[in-house]
């Protein structure tokens, strides 16, 4: 695929965020000033849906809409419980109507965090609003989005038994070895800018393949610095830390992680080899 002098592409971003209401204009602005290309923009529930599609339609060939119920859901109040099937029943009618502009199904998975799957009964039913998804993006033909803290190796297993095939694992907070399971089932992995500042992450760009990574923000989490809102112009700390880490230029980290973003959302590449 061309993308000589190859774009960025942050491939997990909460822009549907609230941190982001006041000035979204300008954070965009930065971001295409830093050469961020394509912003993958995922949700954690229902009512994010409208907020996202707008977001993408009025910033078309830059914000790449995911739709899909993430498995921590977060009450008005602030309070954060484990993901029930009735969430998931709310959000599948949108996702539907959707279904033919989405890139990915996301943000889906498994958080087997202590403070909210607590029990095996709540474990029980993150997998089964996983594996429904799951199988929605198989249906759908989109790739999957996904979360898994604290659930490394479960959310690779299920995975693989649901034969999902398109997977961003993203900011993977499990051990190299389960990563190298997703990596040899073909998943990538997107790391954050808060690599800079874990040594778990670091760990892990260590031992994965180049040919297995793409970036990410998370925005307005996971930045360089704590408690600071981290946005989409930062993708690029990613790309330093990975070539600093493989001793390769930060352009072939650019170039590599896009061209697996590409692989990945199908929807990008015709949107990369458009632009100059």
């Amino acid at each position: 695929m061309g993308t000589a002098g190859a774009g960025l592409v942050d491939c997990h971003c909460h822009l549907a965020a609230p941190d982001f209401d006041r000035d979204l204009e300008d954070v965009l602005e930065k971001a295409k000033k830093a050469n961020v290309r394509a912003i993958v923009v995922v949700a954690e529930h229902a009512g994010e849906f409208e907020k996202i599609m707008q977001l993408a339609e009025r910033d078309d060939g830059l914000i790449l809409p995911c739709l899909g119920v993430h498995p921590v859901q977060e009450h008005p109040s602030g309070d954060q419980r484990s993901v029930t099937l009735k969430d998931l029943e709310g959000a599948l009618p949108i996702i539907e109507k959707y279904k033919d502009r989405l890139s990915a199904v996301g943000e889906v998975g498994l958080d087997f965090s202590p403070r909210f799957a607590a029990t095996d009964e709540q474990k029980q039913e993150q997998r089964e609003v996983f594996t429904r998804q799951i199988q929605l993006a198989r249906r759908l033909d989109l790739p999957l989005n996904v979360h898994s803290r604290s659930a490394g190796r479960p959310t690779i297993s299920l995975l693989k038994e649901q034969g999902a095939d398109r997977v961003l694992l993203h900011a993977f907070d499990g051990r190299p070895a389960a990563a190298l399971e997703g990596v040899q089932a073909g998943y990538f992995f997107s790391i954050p800018p808060s690599v800079v500042r874990s040594g778990q992450k670091q760990k892990l760009v260590k031992q994965l393949p180049l040919t297995s990574m793409c970036l990410e923000t998370d925005s307005p989490a996971l930045g360089p610095e704590k408690q600071v809102r981290n946005e989409p112009q930062n993708v690029i700390i990613s790309a330093e830390y990975i070539a600093q880490v493989k001793g390769v230029p930060v352009e072939e980290v650019i170039e590599v992680t896009t061209q697996n973003a590409a692989k990945l959302f199908p929807r990008l590449r015709p949107l990369l080899l458009a632009q100059p």
